[in-house]
């Protein structure tokens, strides 16, 4: 009986140690990769704001960070207000949706100080390879009807459901989310676009009566 328990306790210890080392391994390639993807993410997010905001020239110019939570959303929208000579340029807004077939995507978003759509990055996406993947322009031009356009006067959904875009083949769930992130995009950006386009200006020569 005592070799049993002997033998149990040495298995127990085994097991013990090993999931301690794991453990150990585990937390020490955390470590060292945490950075260079934290780093990485970084770039990827500064390049993007770049490509969605054709023009701004970011050595000239100041970018702001905003964050803007829509109703009914748990996350929060970020804005990266961008000025040029103290003058408001545009936003890239790092917007998304939960409506795409694997769930959610991220997406950024420019718009200039009227409204238009600048262009579009995608930041993180897993939707179906050769179907729903194609949001991306690196892809499929799908994304590029949104160029040019103010949602506004745009109808921010696909022709089957009435709307102005034309959805991606095989892929309506997909282009139907694209659509969700950019019009969350658009009204977090109209939050914002009153505050920054006309800057508020008091006449110092009035006075108030009570």
């Amino acid at each position: 009986m005592a070799k049993k328990d002997s033998s149990f306790l040495k298995l127990v210890l085994s097991l013990t140690l090993i999931t301690v080392v794991a453990a150990a391994s585990l937390a020490a390639v955390y470590t060292v990769t945490k950075e260079p993807i934290e780093k990485s993410k970084l770039e990827k997010k500064n390049n993007a704001i770049q490509l969605v905001l054709p023009g701004f020239d970011a050595k000239k110019g100041t970018i702001e960070e905003k964050k803007v939570l829509m109703d009914g959303d748990v996350d929060s929208l970020t804005l990266y207000i961008a000025k040029m000579d103290n003058q408001f340029f545009g936003a890239a807004v790092e917007t998304f949706t939960k409506k795409a077939f694997a769930g959610r995507f991220d997406i950024m978003i420019g718009f200039d100080k009227s409204g238009n759509i600048l262009g579009t990055e995608v930041l993180k996406a897993n939707e179906t390879p050769g179907l729903g993947d194609k949001i991306d322009k690196k892809k499929s031009d799908f994304s590029i009807q949104f160029n040019g356009k103010n949602p506004s006067t745009m109808k921010l959904k696909v022709r089957k459901d009435g709307g102005d875009v034309d959805a991606i083949t095989a892929a309506t769930i997909s282009s139907r989310a694209f659509c969700d992130a950019v019009d969350r995009a658009n009204k977090a950006f109209q939050q914002v676009l009153v505050e920054y386009a006309t800057p508020v200006t008091v006449d110092s020569t009035q006075t108030t009566t009570k």
